[in-house]
């Protein structure tokens, strides 16, 4: 299953930059053999300042055709780190080929964007920076294919 993230704003070199990298790159090491990945970022940026509106457009077209969509929001559904690998297993295993995981810019993501997602997700009550959340996703999925892969990585 390949995992996309579709996020508002480009990351330039700097210490997201570089966790975003090694986590991904410790998730498709990871997550290869369990049927996860590759992983791909995708950034779109509104440059005319068009709002939510503007930026759902563009993250509605970098998203891949039938990708199940799951949208970061801080009104989604707050999981632990092993039931987002359930979750992450249970679409791999269920046949999603594409699963693209949404991030909006500072404003968060359009409703129409969030309303059509087959999955909210949120990281908690408080709202965090757009970039710093890219960096926790990544985190997570890395984290969720070490638990499915049965590694110590994950400490309860």
């Amino acid at each position: 299953m390949r995992v996309h993230i579709c996020a508002v704003g480009r990351l330039r070199a700097g210490p997201e930059r570089t966790l975003i990298d090694d986590y991904l790159h410790r998730f498709d090491r990871t997550g290869r053999p369990l049927g996860l990945g590759p992983a791909t970022l995708h950034e779109v940026e509104d440059r005319k300042g068009g709002g939510m509106t503007a930026e759902a457009m563009l993250l509605q077209r970098s998203l891949p055709k039938n990708a199940l969509h799951v949208a970061l929001d801080e009104r989604g559904k707050v999981l632990t780190s092993p039931n987002f690998a359930d979750h992450l297993g249970r679409w791999r295993d269920d046949g999603c080929s594409d699963l693209a995981f949404v991030i909006g810019g500072a404003d968060g993501i359009a409703p129409d964007l969030r309303e059509s997602a087959a999955f909210r997700l949120s990281f908690g009550a408080m709202v965090w920076p757009h970039m710093l959340a890219r960096v926790m996703l990544c985190e997570q999925l890395y984290r969720a294919a070490s638990i499915l892969a049965g590694s110590p990585y994950h400490r309860v």
